[in-house]
């Protein structure tokens, strides 16, 4: 391990783009159950796809805001972990050599942000916001109570800023991802398994673009074969070693 450690920060070193890909492992460290583990308690009779979609929405909103909202109580508890924070040090490292970097993630959870990340591109959104369900007008704050809260400017029901199961990413948010992996150097590929789509996908676009990819994972993984440096642990206890 010590000398994959090694090689992994000579390419980091020599770096002149970065870009980095986190999924549901380096929150999992933070106490965050995964999208499926949620399903816990009171929400264990349901399937994600009941509950995350527009026509669940449609159907049943208070018990789809219901969920969201209890899922929203459990990230406002969570803190960034040794993982969130060494990449922030390795984004401010690489804007003082300037570096080139974008951090991609799949989490809602914005433990990226609250570590300090700066150029962060949210795939699925962010649990911590809302927008109403007709229109999509952003909504800054919302009351709480037993009725699901409508939009102040058109009244539309208020749902969270996430990207359900059906739903597309924000074109630009895509198209952001997609630019980091193909021009970066170098790619860092965190606590993800790789097997969910677009966001699976770039990894492989960046070694097909001719960079080097490290891979942080306990398990392997379908990049594994391919990644230049494959390290196998948590982000908490492997990504400080590279930074």
């Amino acid at each position: 391990m010590t000398g994959d450690i090694a090689r992994a920060r000579d390419l980091l070193d020599h770096a002149t783009s970065v870009a980095v890909l986190t999924g549901a492992g380096i929150s999992a460290e933070s106490g965050i159950p995964t999208f499926r583990d949620a399903l816990t308690g009171l929400w264990e009779k349901f399937r994600p796809e009941e509950l995350a979609t527009p026509e669940a929405f449609e159907a049943n909103p208070k018990l789809v805001w219901d969920w969201y909202a209890w899922r929203r109580g459990v990230v406002a508890k969570a803190q960034p972990n040794a993982g969130h924070r060494a990449l922030a040090d390795l984004e401010r490292q690489c804007r003082g050599h300037e570096v080139d970097f974008t951090l991609v993630t799949q989490n809602v959870d914005g433990l990226h942000r609250e570590a300090g990340s700066q150029r962060v591109v949210e795939l699925h959104g962010n649990i911590r916001r809302v927008k109403c369900f007709d229109r999509h007008h952003p909504v800054e704050s919302w009351p709480e109570g037993d009725h699901v809260p409508t939009c102040p400017r058109c009244g539309s029901l208020l749902r969270p800023d996430v990207v359900w199961f059906g739903e597309a990413m924000p074109p630009e948010v895509l198209a952001t991802a997609v630019a980091a992996a193909r021009t970066c150097d170098v790619f860092l590929c965190v606590g993800t398994s790789t097997v969910v789509e677009p966001a699976a996908s770039l990894p492989f676009l960046a070694l097909d673009s001719g960079a080097r990819v490290i891979e942080v994972n306990p398990q392997a993984t379908p990049l594994t074969g391919r990644a230049s440096v494959s390290l196998r642990g948590t982000a908490g206890a492997i990504l400080p070693l590279l930074v």
